[in-house]
Parts: structure tokens; C-alpha cells; sequence
């Protein structure tokens, strides 16, 4: 069974896709970037409080499924300049201390013209999740 994943807390997708699927016991969540989700609008002007927001956002999903950012196995980030390598790592290491798998790759553009995007796996048999 597949299970979408919902909360007032991130931002609203802003296509035809969720915030985040559950199957089996495994969260995949949509790629986050800096939207405030009361605002819809972009926060940030650098990556530093650019990748803060998509932190939050990336936990306000995880929370919603029961899991927090320690039950995350995979990460996949992608950066519009790797020139913010150092600074989003900063950031990402508050939230991720369990250090998950990752991709981070540098991409031409990203959705609204943001800094960074971010997406999870996550294990949510850990977190006690019951499928």
C-alpha cells in the first residue's frame, strides 16, 4: 500500500506531485527548497538561510510520517552553485548528525531560481512507524 504524506507545515506542492509517499516502511519525500509554507514565498537570499528553511520543511514532512531527520538512510541535495558546498554543509550537519548516504550534485537551475533543494529516504521502522 502507498500512503501520501500531508502537512500544513511544509510548503504545498507547487505541482502535480506530494510532499512526500510512504511504502512499506519507507518515506520518499518530494525535493525540498526555501519556501516559507505560510507564505508560500521564498526565504533567504543566501544558501546558509536558503538551506535552513528546506531543513525545516524537509522536518515538518518527516514529522508528519512520524520519522525526525535521524531515521533519514539517503539524502540527495542539489546545490545551483558548488561554490555553496561548505556553507549548506554547515547547515546540513545540524540536522542530519546520524550522517545518511548522500548525493550533492551542482545543477543548472532549480525551481524558482532557489540556492539548494533537498530530497529524503527515510526508515521509518525506526522511528516505530506501523505500516
Amino acid at each position: 500500500m502507498i500512503q501520501a504524506v500531508q502537512t500544513k507545515n511544509a510548503p504545498a506542492a507547487i505541482g502535480p506531485y506530494s510532499q512526500g509517499m510512504i511504502t512499506g516502511n519507507l518515506l520518499f519525500t518530494s525535493g525540498q527548497i526555501a519556501i516559507d509554507p505560510t507564505t508560500g514565498e521564498i526565504v533567504g537570499s543566501d544558501i546558509t538561510e536558503q538551506a535552513e528553511q528546506v531543513m525545516r520543511n524537509l522536518g515538518a514532512i518527516l514529522q508528519a510520517a512520524g520519522a525526525d531527520y535521524t531515521d533519514t538512510v539517503k539524502t540527495t541535495c542539489f546545490l545551483a552553485n558548488m561554490n555553496d558546498f561548505t556553507a549548506f554543509n554547515e547547515v546540513y550537519g545540524k540536522y542530519f548528525i546520524n550522517k545518511p548516504a548522500r548525493s550533492c550534485v551542482a545543477v543548472k537551475t532549480l525551481p524558482k531560481n532557489v540556492l539548494c533543494e533537498v530530497e529524503v529516504i527515510a526508515d521509518l521502522s525506526m522511528a516505530g512507524f506501523d505500516v
